[in-house]
């Protein structure tokens, strides 16, 4: 949704970068090409206008003119301030000491509170809560019917007493404060510690919608109220949400429709305007495409930073430990990674979701947004079904696949042979990379050999030390003899090895101190009291 506020500013830090003082026009500059970007996202002029300005005043301070990279600097001004409009810390819900937890749904007609409580039920479950769904929306035609819907999705009970309207000529005759009121009495007898009630929405601003939400708000005396909104309506969203925290009050909103291409902007002025925490994100249409709002994290996208903890977060929640575990003993032992571990991987990419959303939570996938919108996400199908048409012994072992089995494959696959060997050759890749890993982290940085006690070979980078060769033989012909005699001796284990050299780090280079006897290792022993 933010793409294109997020080019600009990108682009607006680029020239800075070129800069390696900054003036204070430099800075007017910058901050006008921030004002600009931020109204074309559609971003309320009063939190352009305060945000700018703090910007503005902390560039021109000690802080940046004192750094040492004054363009780093201003980036982490504005990462600073775009949290604090987004409402600063992240909190979670407030739960109730005495459940059940009641939670409200408001906002306006088509904001997707229904399918929201839904994503809320699973979200809860997922914690180990045990949510119940409350239909109190008994105006809009076919609402109680969607609910149930979600709710059998969701895996969470629906609370409906009222069949509520099925047609747009139908009048509303249900009571939606008392099925509200109802709805938390039945799930505390049945033991539910979560409560979730959908309350009815309308097209505008109405005293009708605002005293039905404050008679049920009345009734339930919910622990939390939240504002659930449009990210796609536009200046619109501060209006409604300044008109809903007056007229009914909330204690936090969640943001639906945010993976939409409008502006957005409006819905990150939200939690400026009303001083009301962004609790939740709504990212796509299942039940799963919900996640917590940081804040922080969502700063980090906007400026093209990523959002890698996140990445991680949903990784650990999609990966099997016990399997991660096993594949790490794999390779740590020597094994190879075969096409079967590689299907197995794949199977935990697809759990995480979009490939497209994770890979736009990494770190300047900006910069690369027209080939991320060009990927095909029924990619990872052919290239499972490719796999799957191997025989096992054929995973375990890619070097079997010859000419007729790679036609087999691909027929087998409804693909091509050349998308056979293309995923050989992928495989293939991937597998040299794997080993890398388990030898210690690919060998080593170039040209400085591998890590100690990493393993692994030592790089071939241009600046490599060359070997080390033996001692010199010397030109006299006694020394030479001598050293000859000392060599036949170490070789037969009859005379202990000359010790590293001392007085340098790790025991190497530097001469020997005068005075300092070869130890050997009984020498020790018997110096240590052993």
């Amino acid at each position: 949704m933010f793409a294109t506020l997020s080019d600009r500013l990108t682009s607006t830090f680029k020239h800075l970068r070129t800069r390696g003082r900054l003036s204070e026009a430099d800075i007017d500059a910058t901050v006008r090409e921030i004002r600009r970007a931020l109204l074309d996202a559609d971003v309320a002029v009063s939190v352009v206008r305060e945000f700018t300005g703090k910007v503005r005043e902390r560039a021109l301070s000690a802080e940046v003119s004192g750094a040492l990279n004054p363009a780093q600097q201003v980036v982490k001004i504005v990462n600073d301030e775009l949290v604090a409009i987004l409402g600063g810390d992240a909190r979670g819900l407030n739960l109730a000491k005495n459940p059940p937890t009641v939670i409200m749904l408001a906002g306006l007609q088509g904001a997707g509170k229904t399918t929201l409580a839904g994503k809320l039920a699973v979200h809860l479950r997922e914690q180990g809560h045990t949510p119940l769904l409350v239909a109190a929306d008994l105006q809009r035609p076919n609402a109680v019917t969607q609910l149930k819907v979600v709710g059998e999705r969701a895996g969470a009970p629906v609370y409906a007493p009222h069949p509520g309207v099925a047609g747009e000529d139908e009048v509303p005759t249900g009571d939606p404060v008392a099925v509200a009121r109802a709805g938390v009495e039945t799930a505390r007898s049945r033991q539910h510690d979560v409560v979730i009630i959908d309350t009815a929405g309308r097209l505008g601003i109405d005293a009708e919608l605002m005293t039905q939400a404050s008679e049920i708000r009345e009734a339930t005396q919910p622990d939390e109220v939240l504002f659930v909104i449009d990210a796609m309506i536009g200046q619109d969203a501060v209006t409604t949400a300044r008109a809903f925290a007056d007229g009914v009050g909330f204690t936090g909103v969640v943001l639906s429709k945010l993976d939409g291409d409008a502006r957005g902007g409006a819905a990150l002025s939200v939690a400026s305007v009303t001083g009301r925490p962004i609790l939740f994100a709504s990212t796509g249409e299942k039940l799963t495409d919900f996640e917590p709002f940081y804040p922080d994290r969502m700063a980090s996208r906007i400026l093209d930073m990523g959002d890698v903890l996140t990445l991680i977060e949903q990784a650990e929640k999609a990966f099997d430990a016990d399997e991660a575990e096993r594949m790490a003993n794999k390779l740590a032992g020597g094994e190879d990674f075969t096409l079967e571990d590689f299907l197995v991987q794949m199977q935990g990419m697809r759990n995480m979701g979009s490939m497209k959303k994770m890979l736009g939570m990494l770190p300047g996938m900006g910069q690369m947004r027209e080939a991320l919108e060009s990927f095909d996400e029924r990619e990872v199908d052919r290239i499972e079904a490719i796999v799957r048409s191997m025989t096992p012994a054929e995973r375990r072992n890619p070097k079997l696949i010859n000419g007729s089995r790679r036609a087999r494959i691909a027929k087998g696959s409804g693909s091509t042979t050349t998308a056979v060997n293309q995923l050989l050759e992928r495989f293939a890749g991937a597998q040299k990379m794997m080993k890398q890993m388990a030898r210690g982290g690919g060998g080593g940085m170039p040209g400085m050999g591998a890590l100690p006690g990493m393993g692994g070979k030592k790089s071939k980078g241009r600046m490599q030390a060359p070997p080390k060769k033996g001692k010199a033989k010397s030109g006299n012909p006694a020394k030479r003899a001598e050293q000859e005699r000392l060599a036949r001796l170490r070789a037969a284990g009859e005379m202990p090895a000359a010790p590293a050299p001392q007085g340098s780090a790790f025991g190497l280079g530097g001469a020997k101190k005068p005075g300092v006897p070869d130890l050997s290792p009984d020498d020790l022993k018997k110096l240590l009291g052993g």
